[in-house]
């Protein structure tokens, strides 16, 4: 059957790249078109990514966690016939995914630049089943992918495969050509590693193994292990340098974007075994494992960088946590760098008198309820912030700078912050002017819900041309929105609540309590004058303050 290649589509406006969170199929299974096969988080959101294809899942090019490009193959599968009985052959040039899909074996040790010897030979069967880590370690381990036995489903090679097979080549690339399958007395880095290599070694230009750092003279440093990058949070490269530990030479099996990812428990196991192993140095044969094993810290690395019960506390009693800064906590950051560095904040605050406001909501919840919509403040702050819009358009524009132009909207689409367990989502109401309370209200509630259950959309989080933030819903009054570019403002609500405001009564001032709702409105100081800001909060506040002006928009 004819092979196609699946690349990961554009998810998101303007996402360029999304993690895999997890897959719905595995090799061997039968899809239909449009079925969701993977999980991808991206653009605020939790996107199932369907299939173009009715056929028969081939293989997995990436692995559950790791980033991906758009337009990277992620998937290909068998289409065709039934029982074609060509289901293993690789597929030809004018079947595969064009120039952004993984090339074939010779072909991709040519892009590297290495030498013929080193491209991944066919298999019989045409196809090597392996995903990019396994090949991303082959790589770096000198190993003929093609040649590793592979003990997962179908044949599939993983890590443990390939560093077995390096283990097994007794000496490198000599013992290899000979067809030596003797493997070498394991160095007491590698006790009780269950067959995995430790990241701590590196290649000679012979192929073999270098001597760990560990089996030098108790006197003797460490050499280095060779590794160039190795990522590390700031916490963990601290604790690395209170224990004298480079972080290149931590042998870990996590990676976080295809590097070696080193957590602080790691540094700590790699410390105390070096210490450990050093004191046993004299001993000619490899200890045995201590409980903080070096390997037994990659392995935990490599379930996901957890702290174990080898873990240790630093020297002021707590371990650290470390949280990935990737998927939507990235993609939040990001988005607040870019604009926050893009676009000159200015906020304006103020304070609407709500009395009449609080009445009319009170006035129309039954009528709602009745309809089976749950009235709040949101839809009435929605209509008022239209009839602003329409009088001072600039805070509806979009700033193109390439261009050098200004856009002013003429389509009113409202973006809506809501707070989720996993970050700040922004979901749009589009044609807000074209739209009573209570579908507002309704529509409101709906995307909210949909939002903290990860079950948005992507194009429902996008086209918006101002964005509203509803703080006062947690507690607060003022704050310093930060605008959703490349919108020009952003309008924020603090809570309503009685404080004290001056009536006139009878000719004479007083302070009575009343409920207020305090407004913070950010502009982009390029597009939006201070003046204009606050004539549209004016106009704004006018419309809350009497919810009857609502009636004429």
């Amino acid at each position: 059957m004819p092979v196609k290649e699946f690349k990961l589509p554009d998810v998101g406006e303007g996402v360029a790249e999304g993690e895999l969170v997890t897959w719905l199929v595995a090799p061997g299974d039968r899809v239909e078109e449009d079925q969701p096969v993977a999980e991808v988080e991206t653009d605020k959101a939790l996107v199932e990514v369907p299939s173009s294809y009715d056929g028969t899942v081939e293989e997995l090019f990436v692995e559950e966690g790791e980033m991906v490009p758009v337009g990277d193959v992620i998937i290909s599968f068998r289409v065709g016939e039934e029982g074609a009985g060509d289901e293993a052959a690789a597929p030809d040039e004018s079947e595969t995914a064009g120039d952004d899909a993984e090339p074939e074996p010779a072909a991709a040790a040519d892009a590297a630049g290495s030498d013929a010897t080193d491209a991944e030979p066919d298999t019989p069967s045409g196809r090597t089943f392996a995903p990019p880590s396994a090949r991303r370690l082959a790589r770096e381990l000198g190993v003929d992918i093609a040649a590793v036995d592979g003990s997962g489903p179908g044949g599939r090679i993983g890590e443990a495969d390939v560093r077995a097979h390096a283990e097994g080549g007794a000496g490198g690339a000599d013992a290899a050509d000979s067809g030596s399958d003797e493997a070498p007395a394991p160095t007491p880095i590698d006790a009780g590693s269950g067959g995995r290599k430790s990241a701590v070694k590196k290649r000679g230009d012979d192929g073999s193994a270098e001597p760990s750092a560990t089996t030098a003279a108790p006197s003797a440093a460490p050499e280095p292990a060779g590794r160039e990058t190795t990522l590390a949070t700031p916490a963990t490269r601290k604790v690395a340098r209170e224990l004298g530990v480079d972080v290149d030479d931590v042998p870990t099996d996590a990676t976080r974007d295809g590097e070696a990812f080193v957590t602080g428990d790691d540094v700590r196991a790699y410390a105390e075994a070096l210490e450990s192993e050093t004191a046993d140095s004299a001993a000619e044969s490899a200890p045995e494992p201590s409980p903080v094993d070096v390997s037994a810290s990659g392995d935990a690395a490599g379930a996901g960088g957890a702290a174990g019960s080898a873990a240790e506390p630093s020297a002021s009693g707590s371990t650290d946590e470390t949280i990935p800064y990737r998927g939507v906590r990235r993609t939040i950051g990001k988005q607040m760098e870019r604009s926050v560095y893009t676009a000159p904040h200015v906020t304006h605050h103020d304070t609407a008198e709500v009395d009449a406001l609080v009445e009319a909501r009170e006035e129309l919840k039954p009528r709602a309820e009745e309809r089976g919509v749950k009235l709040t403040y949101m839809p009435f702050v929605m209509k008022a912030i239209v009839a602003g819009l329409k009088e001072y358009p600039s805070l509806n524009s979009e700033l193109r700078e390439e261009d050098e132009e200004i856009v002013l909207k003429k389509e009113y689409n409202l973006g809506i912050a809501v707070a989720t367990d996993a970050g700040l989502m922004v979901p749009v109401v589009e044609d807000v002017d074209e739209k009573g309370l209570f579908e507002l209200a309704a529509e409101v509630r709906d995307l909210a819900s949909r939002a903290r259950e990860r079950k948005l959309k992507p194009a429902e989080m996008k086209g918006g041309t101002f964005s509203i933030t509803n703080f006062g819903a947690i507690g607060g009054e003022y704050a310093t929105p930060i605008i959703n570019y490349p919108e020009t403002a952003i309008l924020g609500l603090g809570a309503i609540e009685e404080r004290p405001v001056v009536r006139e009564r009878d000719g004479t001032s007083e302070v009575v309590p009343a409920p207020t709702l305090p407004l913070s409105l950010s502009i982009d100081h390029r597009v939006i004058d201070g003046a204009v800001a606050a004539e549209f909060a004016n106009t704004v506040m006018e419309h809350l303050e009497h919810p009857l002006l609502l009636l004429s928009h």
